[in-house]
């Protein structure tokens, strides 16, 4: 009997140090572990084990122990499910919201603003600022037949077709993968009546995307995207050209930013004071508003307009009202800043 009484102390710290391990364990998960609240970026590569993780954690002070957390991390059965990717964690989070962030794959994501309007040259151009590869790879991509069949389109080139929008995506994500985003973002914009009013007017899905893209391109207030579509339907019934600066400026190589006459009398396809009809194809990416407007045209019997320089316009439906508005709101401007 006397060994019992030797070791009852002993066993009875132990169990209460066994206690008190159990009691810290369980609040483990829901204390915040970090030596301070700074935010940290970290990669975890493929194949990286859990112990690597959870040192490279500690190395930059989100969590103090890595045993606690790899324990936490094997009682939860979740060790092994981690993701690759890069992440974001702040001091201020938990070890269970930090396990749960690379079980779940929460991997930091980057935004890529496309406006209404942009050419596929500046789309290019956004996406490589945002870190994406290379300006002219993408571009490259966008205009390969291949890539373009693989969208499940059939013209010659993504311009008009990388819909305008707020996309987020990954460290690494290929040129590939965004052009697909951006080309299914369209396709979702495109509703069956929509492209049942496309049929009714007489006009394919490409012609209304060239359209809208004119129409986008042209538009200086939002109002006036029906008013100016209206237009450009009234002059295509009426076998009229469109005569609209955009598609001669699209078509220039190397566009300087001031366009001449000499321009506007060059042929090129995308030249509509010399084509008749619609471009061959788009000039930017139209948003859902101009789209809408290509389908749905106001009812006028305007022929023409012309910048107010406020971004609005003045419509007229002759040419001698055109005129006068010519010299009102752009000749008598010319001579004042001469």
């Amino acid at each position: 009997m006397k060994w019992i009484k030797i070791l009852a102390p002993f066993l009875l710290i132990l169990l209460a140090g066994a206690a008190i391990g159990i009691y810290d364990m369980s609040r483990y998960p829901d204390t915040v572990d970090a030596l301070h609240g700074d935010a940290h970026i970290v990669t975890i590569e493929p194949g990286e084990g859990f112990g690597a993780t959870s040192r490279e954690l500690q190395d930059i002070g989100l969590i103090q122990s890595p045993l606690k957390f790899k324990l936490y991390a094997r009682l939860s059965g979740l060790h092994r499910q981690i993701k690759a990717g890069e992440y974001q964690f702040y001091g201020s989070m938990t070890p269970r919201q930090i396990l749960n962030t690379l079980v779940e794959g929460k991997v930091l994501l980057y935004r890529v603003t496309i406006p209404e309007g942009y050419t596929l040259r500046q789309i290019a151009q956004t996406v490589a600022q945002a870190g994406f590869g290379d300006a002219e790879t993408f571009y490259q991509l966008a205009t390969d037949p291949a890539v373009v069949q693989d969208q499940q389109l059939e013209e010659q080139s993504l311009e008009g077709y990388l819909f305008p929008d707020t996309y987020y995506f990954p460290k690494g994500f290929s040129q590939r993968k965004i052009i697909a985003a951006m080309t299914q973002r369209f396709r979702e914009s495109i509703s069956d009546t929509w492209r049942t009013r496309a049929d009714a007017l007489g006009l394919t899905l490409h012609q209304v995307v060239t359209l809208a893209s004119i129409i986008e391109k042209e538009t200086g207030d939002p109002a006036e995207r029906p008013l100016i579509s209206s237009v450009f339907h009234n002059r295509l019934k009426k076998g009229m050209r469109l005569e609209t600066d955009p598609t001669v400026i699209y078509g220039i190589k190397d566009f300087d930013g001031n366009l001449t006459r000499k321009h506007l009398r060059t042929p090129t396809p995308y030249n509509t004071y010399v084509i008749k009809g619609l471009p061959p194809g788009p000039i930017a990416s139209p948003g859902h508003a101009a789209l809408e407007a290509a389908l749905y045209p106001a009812e006028t019997d305007y022929l023409f307009f012309v910048s107010r320089k406020d971004r609005t316009h003045q419509f007229s439906t002759n040419l001698e009202d055109h005129q006068k508005a010519v010299r009102k709101y752009q000749l008598r401007r010319k001579r004042k800043s001469s």
